[in-house]
């Protein structure tokens, strides 16, 4: 509960927000909906948080309110938003979901491996010994154009497939490491069915619409709707404790600022599954949203008017 906000355009309002839905705020453009949700409840609560766990005093004011009631019922915050899950081409949707350690783990298994005496780490493009020395594990190098923009171009020496080729001849169902990175998530989780480590992950992604990313797509080349939902399904995968009413187990405040922009109406759809998914596990999410779909399905609406 949120008491007596009043900052910008909000007037002294108390809010409630239940814990372990999924709420919708609504209202016109001003009405003060990141305001409330940002400012006032994900920073704050942050901030608390963060004090707790160094053991330290909570702050004695509360910032545009008089004060925030439950907070303690929160174990983390994470805002999911459309900012990029990686500046370099070597970051990729494998890399950021937490499978692509489980990959190389099973590629240092196989007999290939093992006779040359390889380790997980061989199969990395981040360290040196396994990727391609020419570019770096990127698969593509970047040209400098006078007067012109940059102009980036496969690896002669690899193709764009990242490793040398020592590395690419231990294979998993004929298939190398460059080659699972060139899947895409629909096809890598008919390829890793029988995996318990990376199966269920790739299923996710398939299960918000992203069945058609490559693995190993460089994520600056992602769009803002792709990030987000890959951040969304990276913190299902990790299995966090749900919250459990009565018990020391405490869930996370998700907050979203307008998710479903730029998204089609099959894939606003998909995204509303998986928030009523964690708030299914006893989390809590909070979005900020002027899509009608979306906001149909929250299970608590709380609307902002003008005055």
């Amino acid at each position: 509960t949120i008491r007596e906000a009043k900052v910008n355009n909000l007037c002294g309002i108390d809010v409630q927000i239940p814990i372990g839905l999924v709420t919708c705020v609504t209202g016109v453009s001003g009405s003060g909906k990141s305001t409330l949700v940002r400012k006032l409840l994900y920073e704050q609560v942050r901030e608390r948080l963060s004090s707790r766990r160094e053991h330290q005093r909570d702050p004695v004011q509360w910032r545009g309110c008089r004060a925030i009631d439950g907070w303690k019922a929160i174990n983390r915050t994470l805002q999911v938003d459309q900012t990029p899950i990686g500046k370099t081409p070597r970051s990729c949707p494998a890399t950021y979901v937490g499978i692509w350690d489980e990959v190389r783990a099973l590629y240092a298994t196989t007999t290939e491996a093992r006779l040359r005496g390889y380790t997980p780490s061989r199969f990395s493009f981040n360290v040196e010994g396994g990727r391609c020395g020419e570019c770096g594990g990127q698969g593509i190098k970047k040209i400098e154009m006078n007067f012109l923009p940059d102009v980036t171009i496969s690896c002669e020496v690899c193709s764009g497939d990242r490793f040398n080729q020592e590395t690419l001849s231990v294979r998993v169902h004929d298939q190398s490491v460059a080659d699972v990175l060139a899947m895409d998530a629909q096809g890598a989780a008919e390829f890793f069915i029988t995996h318990p480590r990376i199966g269920p992950t790739l299923n996710l992604l398939v299960e918000v619409g992203l069945g058609y990313l490559r693995l190993g797509q460089p994520s600056p080349t992602l769009s803002g709707g792709e990030a987000q939902r890959i951040k969304i399904v990276a913190e299902l995968a990790r299995h966090a404790p749900a919250y459990v009413p009565g018990t020391d187990r405490l869930g996370t405040l998700y907050v979203l600022d307008e998710p479903t922009i730029g998204l089609h109406m099959a894939d606003v759809e998909r995204l509303t599954r998986v928030l009523h998914r964690l708030a299914d596990q006893g989390h809590t999410v909070v979005v900020i949203e002027h899509n009608l779909d979306m906001i149909a399905e929250a299970d608590h609406i709380i609307d902002l008017g003008p005055d």
